[in-house]
């Protein structure tokens, strides 16, 4: 069973974001405050999770919850700003549309540029330590996988129904033969160096 709190006394938000080693789509994140002493045995780190229990578990956690955002950081923005700065903007942008402002913030990872106002907490791995985390991470991820499948419907031959725009070589053997989407990042690699493009040729 995952921890329920860092600070049990005050109203704490979880945050995480989803896709941010993806060479396609927008990075999101989201921001979940839960009940005190919240506990569903299933909350984990949603890649640890099949689809299927994520998606149920998301049902769960926004009803549960006392109040949870979810935001998309696109690419255009991602390439001008870089994609740390594109992660953390999404979460500050999550914060901001908590119905229920909260007065600390656990961050899943080692890095968060302060939000105004709020302290906050940052935890390596905390999607697999901390309830409210694992909740933002599992909305994140969902969130994430359905706008990327419903790309995949407009952009068919990159396979995002599978590799939800990470740089599997089929992903990247698209992009080579086909070249890039207009929601390809395009500050990122998306190639691999000139002596491996070889192995995509026939």
């Amino acid at each position: 069973m995952l921890k329920t709190g860092y600070h049990i006394t005050q109203i704490e938000a979880g945050c995480d974001e989803a896709g941010r080693g993806c060479l396609a789509g927008p990075v999101f994140a989201a921001a979940v405050i839960l009940p005190k002493r919240y506990k569903n045995s299933a909350l984990n780190d949603s890649k640890k999770l099949s689809r299927a229990t994520r998606n149920a578990l998301r049902i769960l956690i926004e009803r549960d919850a006392i109040a949870s955002a979810v935001i998309a950081v696109h690419p255009e923005e991602i390439d001008r700003i870089n994609i740390l700065r594109a992660s953390i903007r999404a979460m500050h942008r999550a914060i901001d549309a908590l119905t229920v402002r909260p007065e600390h913030l656990l961050i899943d990872g080692n890095f968060f540029e302060p939000y105004p106002g709020i302290p906050h907490t940052t935890v390596v791995r905390g999607d697999g330590i901390y309830a409210a985390i694992a909740a933002a991470s599992i909305l994140a991820k969902t969130y994430r996988d359905d706008y990327m499948e419903e790309m995949h419907s407009r952009y068919p031959d990159y396979g995002w129904d599978h590799n939800k725009g990470y740089p599997t070589e089929a992903h990247r053997k698209a992009i080579f033969d086909l070249g890039p989407t207009p929601i390809h990042r395009q500050s990122f690699r998306l190639l691999p160096e000139p002596e491996q493009l070889n192995l995509f040729e026939d």
